[in-house]
């Protein structure tokens, strides 16, 4: 079931009346025995896709309730929901309408609070995707702008979602630089489509985005990097939640979702092209967008489980949306519930993230080539039909686009970064280095 996407700026009270109209949760049951499950999830927010684009289009889910349902006798239906943002999931969630949903680590909070609040309680079950650093959010100009620092934000119209994980990047980021993020820049409440065409109108100097956006404008040549997250070092992640009722009263089902989950995320990580390729016809997005992401170097690490840095990430969080008036307080350890996970998949890990490689796509291969130096990848990269051709930051990590990084030559090596500013600020460290353009660097590697 695919409904109309809600502004995150829509207030809660107004999204509740629309929960009724949609298909019911896990209670509902006209027989006794058929039992319906709603999922809701973002399909273009791709941090999430072992938990909404990808598991639904793989049917894992489905599999595993179709052989819970030979045991008990019972036939469950799987109902989808796709939303641009968390906050409408939130709301129907709390009006018992969603049993299973998932979001970033900022709207994950706002679903514990809301929860609490209106009675229907939530619980966080597991970690969809996430970057230690923080590089899955990224403030982004238009292409030619003359704004090159978080200080010439000074003043400025910037578009974000209020509340999500880019809004919480944006406000960090800002108060680093010395800026008052509520007094010194005029900071626009948008969905992330709305606010990538404002930046293309010309009506925000900047945009803050989380997962897929900032990566998608920058490959369509609609976007420069301004300010790469992971220059925060704070880690920032994805998550499922789960109605605490639907949870205590249907358990299996939450088992069987984990589990699929767990199926989906081992596929997206023994097969990453493969799964771009599909994650990328389910969406819509280009694929070459969805492996910097979730391919194999990608920006995002996928792993269920609940890291203790990604819940201690989390508490961090909560004085950020207090300020902002989103939330009170919330209680982080009531809300992080790990026993769920620990039954449907036990013993289950992954090992953490480790540093990123440069990464080749060549037109027509179903695999990439890895190198261990941004210099090789250059080399490869000259005279090959190139798909894409991805390069880490040499500061943060953060994996880019080759032609849309910024390239410095230096000490006879070959360095990229995500913006113009970490790069002046790497030449301005080390002597005798200096910016190439991406042409040029391809051109001299030798």
């Amino acid at each position: 079931m695919r409904i109309r996407r809600l502004a995150l700026s829509v207030p809660l009270a107004l999204l509740l009346p629309l929960a009724t109209a949609c298909g019911g949760g896990a209670g509902d049951a006209a027989d006794g025995k058929t039992v319906t499950v709603t999922v809701g999830y973002q399909s273009k927010t791709i941090n999430t896709v072992t938990a909404g684009t990808l598991l639904r289009s793989l049917g894992y889910f489905e599999e595993e309730l179709a052989a819970r349902g030979r045991k008990d006798g019972v036939t469950y239906r799987v109902v989808w929901q796709d939303y641009a943002t968390g906050a409408p999931i939130t709301a129907q969630m709390t009006a018992g309408k969603i049993d299973i949903g998932s979001m970033g680590d900022f709207p994950l909070l706002i679903n514990a609070a809301r929860g609490k609040q209106l009675k229907e309680p939530t619980r966080l079950v597991a970690v969809t995707g996430y970057n230690l650093r923080g590089g899955l959010n990224t403030v982004v100009t238009a292409p030619g702008s003359p704004l090159r620092t978080l200080k010439d934000l000074k003043g400025r119209k910037v578009s974000t979602s209020v509340g999500s994980a880019a809004d919480g990047t944006l406000v960090r980021a800002l108060r680093r630089a010395g800026l008052d993020p509520a007094k010194d820049v005029d900071k626009v409440n948008q969905q992330p489509s709305v606010g990538a065409s404002a930046l293309a109108a010309g009506t925000a100097d900047a945009l803050s985005q989380f997962v897929a956006w900032p990566g998608l404008l920058a490959f369509q040549g609609r976007a420069t990097a301004l300010y790469d997250g992971a220059e925060l070092n704070l880690p920032t992640f994805h998550g499922v939640t789960v109605r605490e009722r639907f949870a205590k009263e249907r358990p299996e089902v939450l088992d069987a979702f984990l589990r699929a989950q767990r199926r989906a995320t081992d596929e997206l990580r023994h097969r990453p092209v493969a799964s771009a390729e599909s994650v990328a016809k389910e969406t819509g997005l280009p694929a070459e967008v969805v492996y910097l992401y979730n391919g194999a170097q990608g920006i995002a690490t996928f792993d269920p489980a609940l890291r203790p840095e990604l819940v201690a990430a989390l508490k961090e969080d909560v004085p950020v949306l207090a300020e902002a008036g989103l939330v009170k307080d919330v209680d982080v350890d009531a809300f992080v519930d790990a026993a769920p996970l620990r039954r449907a998949v036990p013993g289950a890990s992954y090992p953490k993230a480790g540093a990123a490689r440069s990464e080749l796509w060549l037109k027509g291969q179903r695999s990439t080539r890895t190198f261990d130096s941004p210099g090789a990848l250059l080399k490869a990269v000259k005279g090959a039909a190139v798909r894409a051709a991805y390069v880490p930051d040499a500061v943060t990590g953060t994996l880019w686009f080759a032609d849309r990084a910024v390239w410095v030559q230096g000490g006879g090596q070959w360095r990229a970064f995500v913006t113009r500013e970490g790069a002046e600020r790497y030449v301005t460290g080390h002597a005798g280095s200096r910016i190439v353009g991406y042409a040029d660097a391809v051109r001299l590697a030798s």
